[in-house]
């Protein structure tokens, strides 16, 4: 019972809505490649260019890859891009936990139907304060992380 509680606190901010179904969970190994570049203030920032990630079942099998977009495309060419609906600091100080919804489908198979994405469980991927610099403007950095992500459709009504 605690053990729900605390699972249930957990990803609180980060839920699909209501009537959301879960479709299935995939473990992602990659990186989240930043580029130097110049702050509206005028300091110098690692700033998110896009991830590049590898998707796996419960099994360890492949089963797609999450890229720029952010989208995410399964082995059987269906696609989903989405685009961010909540965000939440991951409790380690690892990339923070996300809610996307999805805004593009392309394809028939794993996420055709899928209506939310759910990035929980990050481990790594946060660029460091320090490289960037006049020195190493446009430099590009690939720092590793891991998360689930969890792919939502609307719960079908009862059958009658």
């Amino acid at each position: 019972m605690l053990l729900a509680l605390f699972l249930l606190l957990a990803y609180d901010g980060v839920d699909p809505p209501d009537g959301q179904k879960e479709l299935f969970r995939a473990n992602a190994r990659g990186v989240q490649v930043y580029t130097c570049e110049v702050a509206g203030d005028g300091s110098h920032q690692w700033t998110l260019d896009h991830p590049e990630a590898e998707l796996m079942d419960e099994k360890g099998q492949n089963i797609g890859r999450h890229f720029a977009g952010p989208n995410w495309e399964m082995m059987d060419n269906s696609r989903v891009g989405g685009h961010i609906v909540a965000r939440k600091a991951s409790p380690d100080g690892s990339i923070p936990w996300m809610l996307l919804e999805a805004s593009a489908h392309a394809g028939y198979g794993m996420v055709q139907h899928a209506e939310y994405i759910q990035r929980i469980d990050t481990k790594g991927g946060v660029a460091p304060q320090e490289g960037c610099d006049a020195g190493h403007l446009k430099a590009r950095l690939r720092v590793p992380y891991t998360a689930t992500y969890v792919f939502f459709r609307a719960a079908l009504p009862p059958a009658k």
